[in-house]
């Protein structure tokens, strides 16, 4: 028996009405029926008092609703003027197109006629600023590392021409600073930069561990003029100077005597500094919270910068009282003082940075007044300060006993 064929099986009668296909309802569109569906839309809401639910459960509704969503967005004229019963969203503004031509009725004649436009005006919270260093302040720092006259080139000037001599003869060395370099100077380096001899006189220390890119420098020039740039700026200009070179130091290693030679024993003041912050763990304190220090370079010059520099509590700072070296190592002086004052160190002083975070623990400052700072300098000088003691208790120095 053989297969029947297509034409076979729908001559066949259709005896359950599988075949019978009823025509698609033609969608209105906006080009040939928007205004129709306008009007089915206007009946059904004058009807049920809302629109057609294109969720509804009805399909007649729905298709309608879901019909209706569609042309709504974007409606035609004709609709527009169809729609009696205002169900349409009033047609939007044309917007101008930004390569059209202005008209030239909105071209401003002049630039007041552009601060008169209302549509420029701007909330005063954005025109407000707030947590901005002002401009003055940003671009006129107090503290600028220019060069000025060396009030004490005397005590530079034979070590100068010890050290050209020197170069002349070829007893000393020269070596080329690299464009990318990394240089750590401290105390006793010497540097050739724009053809004069650069002595590091002293490295200032702005954070509590070792040493930092932070630190600055007391550079004496040959010319009789002095810096006090900060690390990285100095590293900076001799790494930019072409002709910059690093003197060979005098000895074989940092082991031998003569290494530190042109390290030299340079006059300088102990200065002591009254913090003037407005840190509520700082402000009840400031009358008795002093700091020590000794510095080769004026004092003014040295806390200029206070503010930004955490040794000073990162505040500007009263300097209270000083007192002049002679001839003595700035380091081991202050060394000395420090720790004579060890008991009076403030144990839980700290600076916050900016975000609120406690980031540095201050080591030289004390809970000692101006006159225990003078007494122990005059001891110093006597040679008598390892006989006396400092008791934080009673706020004075006294004689060591045999006992203690």
């Amino acid at each position: 028996m053989s297969r029947p064929t297509l034409d076979d099986i729908f001559a066949e009668p259709d005896e359950f009405g599988l075949l019978e296909v009823a025509p698609q309802k033609q969608v209105a569109t906006k080009s040939d029926g928007g205004t129709a569906v306008l009007s089915d839309v206007t009946r059904f809401f004058e009807q049920h008092g809302r629109l057609p639910d294109p969720d509804a459960e009805d399909h007649e509704e729905m298709r309608l609703g879901t019909i209706w969503d569609k042309l709504r967005q974007a409606p035609t004229q004709d609709m527009l003027g169809a729609d009696r019963l205002g169900l349409l969203p009033a047609a939007e503004p044309e917007h101008a197109n930004w390569r059209d031509e202005p008209a030239e009725e909105v071209i401003p004649d002049s630039l007041d006629d552009i601060f008169a436009d209302d549509d420029l005006e701007v909330p005063t919270e954005f025109s407000d600023l707030r947590h901005v260093t002002p401009s003055a302040e940003r671009h006129q720092p107090e503290h600028r590392a220019e060069f000025f006259p060396c009030s004490d080139f005397d005590q530079f000037e034979a070590k100068f021409s010890q050290i050209q001599a020197a170069l002349e003869v070829g007893e000393r060395k020269t070596k080329i600073v690299e464009k990318w370099a990394v240089i750590e100077p401290v105390a006793g380096d010497v540097f050739i930069r724009n053809g004069l001899l650069c002595l590091v006189v002293e490295r200032m220390r702005k954070s509590s561990g070792g040493l930092s890119q932070e630190d600055r420098l007391r550079i004496v020039l040959s010319n009789g003029t002095e810096s006090d740039p900060m690390v990285a700026s100095f590293r900076k200009a001799l790494n930019d100077d072409k002709t910059a070179r690093s003197v060979q130091k005098v000895g074989l290693g940092p082991l031998d005597p003569e290494w530190e030679a042109d390290q030299l024993t340079v006059t300088g003041t102990i200065y002591v500094a009254k913090s003037l912050s407005d840190d509520p763990n700082i402000r009840p304190h400031r009358d008795i919270l002093h700091k020590i220090g000794v510095t080769s370079q004026d004092v003014k010059r040295r806390v200029a910068d206070a503010k930004h520099d955490p040794t000073f509590l990162l505040a500007p700072v009263e300097i209270v009282a000083t007192y002049r070296l002679g001839n003595l190592p700035r380091e081991r002086i202050e060394n000395l003082l420090h720790r004579f004052f060890e008991a009076a160190r403030p144990a839980k002083l700290t600076v916050p940075d900016r975000f609120g975070k406690k980031v540095h623990h201050p080591k030289e400052w004390f809970f000692v007044l101006p006159e225990h700072v003078s007494h122990a300098t005059a001891l110093i000088r006597e040679g008598r300060l390892h006989e006396f003691w400092y008791d934080p208790t009673s706020q004075k120095i006294s004689p060591k006993t045999k006992a203690s």
